[in-house]
Formats: structure tokens, C-alpha cells, sequence
């Protein structure tokens, strides 16, 4: 197995997810000079919304971390999200830990899951939770196909865009639980509020979120 591997590497190197170079021997995912440049937030640059108590994200949505994530949601790069994973179970860690208990993702539609081959915020949420020895949980389900919330432009529209689209599928599971809920990108946090609201009125006790990536304030 470790020839097999190593001869892949060979054929295929590694390379970091935010700027495509090689990785060296000993680094993981991203490159030193990544690591020590790109936008991170200060203590997950938290924020509140509607429905949510808080949402956290370890990066900003801003110049490679922003085309690294592009390439990771539309390009197939899917290898991303184990260093994804494990930048969101940090962010988790230093500023949620103890405060829920189940973790989900924000979900595709069967629609748009099928003409992309996978569901991105699911497997962050894998990935994190696998870092957080924890296990993700599918609570909701999207039931109707939207166009897609960056074609919508403000918040109101967004809003607009997805309500009621999002069901959840088992009541027993949410009921009186604090819920952490998993996403790739935060910008005006209409759909963070709409899966939300769908949990807590399904009977959630609280709803908390971390993004990958965040827009400025």
C-alpha cells in the first residue's frame, strides 16, 4: 500500500489547495507561505443571524481562498476537504466547543447533487467531524431546486429565493437539541437562517453554525 501510494504521489504530487503549488515533504493541504498568508478571521469572526445564535469561520472569502473554494465546489477538486475539514474543526474547537450537540450540513438538492457528483457541505461536515472524532448527522433535506443564491443578488431576494425549501428528516433527532450546522461559505446568511428556522421549528433548543469562509464585514 505505501509503494502504491508513493507512486502515486510521484505521478501526481500534491499540491496546496490555495495556490496549486507542490507541496513539500511535511506539508499538509496548503503550502508554509499559505498558511502564513491568507485572510484568517479573528476568534471565527463571529456573527449573528435571524435564526442562528452565532456563525463561525476560520478564513475570509477573499482573493485564493475564495478560487481555492470555487475550484473545491464546481471543479471536482474534493481532495480539499480534509484540510477544509480540519480548519473547521479548529475553528470549532476554539470557539464552540461544549456548546452543541449534533452536528449537519447545509444540504444540496437531489437535483443539483446528481449534476454535481457530491454535496460540498456534506463533506466538509465528514471531514470536520472526523477531525472533531464526532459524527455528522443528515437532518435536512432539500426538498426543491433553487437557482443558485449567488445569481440573487441582496438579502432580501435571497431570502425569497429559498424559503420553505428545506425540510427535516427526523423530529426526533432535533427535538430540544443545540445544533451545529456545517456550510462552505457564509455572505448574508439567508440560507443559514432558513435551515434554522426549519430546525427550531422542528423543536431545536438552539442552532449555532461554521462556515468555512466568511465575507468582510
Amino acid at each position: 500500500m505505501g509503494i502504491i501510494s508513493g507512486l502515486f504521489d510521484l505521478l501526481f504530487p500534491p499540491r496546496c489547495a490555495f495556490c496549486k503549488r507542490i507541496l513539500k515533504s511535511g506539508e499538509k493541504g496548503m503550502c508554509v507561505k499559505c498558511s502564513d498568508s491568507i485572510s484568517r478571521t479573528r476568534e471565527g469572526g463571529a456573527q449573528k443571524g435571524e435564526f442562528f445564535s452565532v456563525c463561525v469561520s476560520p478564513l475570509y472569502y477573499e482573493g485564493k481562498v475564495r478560487e481555492s473554494i470555487l475550484r473545491f465546489k464546481f471543479n471536482d477538486r474534493t481532495v480539499y476537504a480534509k484540510l477544509y475539514g480540519r480548519l473547521i474543526a479548529d475553528c470549532i474547537r476554539e470557539n464552540l466547543e461544549g456548546r452543541y450537540d449534533i452536528i449537519t450540513w447545509v444540504p444540496l438538492s437531489s437535483k443539483r447533487k446528481k449534476k454535481r457528483g457530491y454535496d460540498q457541505a456534506m463533506l466538509l461536515a465528514m471531514a470536520a467531524t472526523l477531525q472533531l472524532d464526532d459524527v455528522a448527522v443528515e437532518l435536512l433535506n432539500k426538498h426543491t431546486d433553487v437557482p443558485a443564491q449567488s445569481s440573487m443578488g441582496d438579502a432580501s431576494r435571497r431570502r425569497a429565493n429559498i424559503s420553505g425549501v428545506y425540510e427535516v428528516t427526523d423530529r426526533e433527532l432535533v427535538r430540544g437539541k443545540r445544533v451545529l450546522l456545517i456550510d462552505d461559505i457564509i455572505t448574508t446568511g439567508s440560507t443559514l437562517s432558513e435551515c434554522a428556522k426549519t430546525l427550531k421549528l422542528s423543536g431545536a433548543q438552539e442552532v449555532l453554525c461554521c462556515t468555512l469562509a466568511r465575507t468582510r464585514e
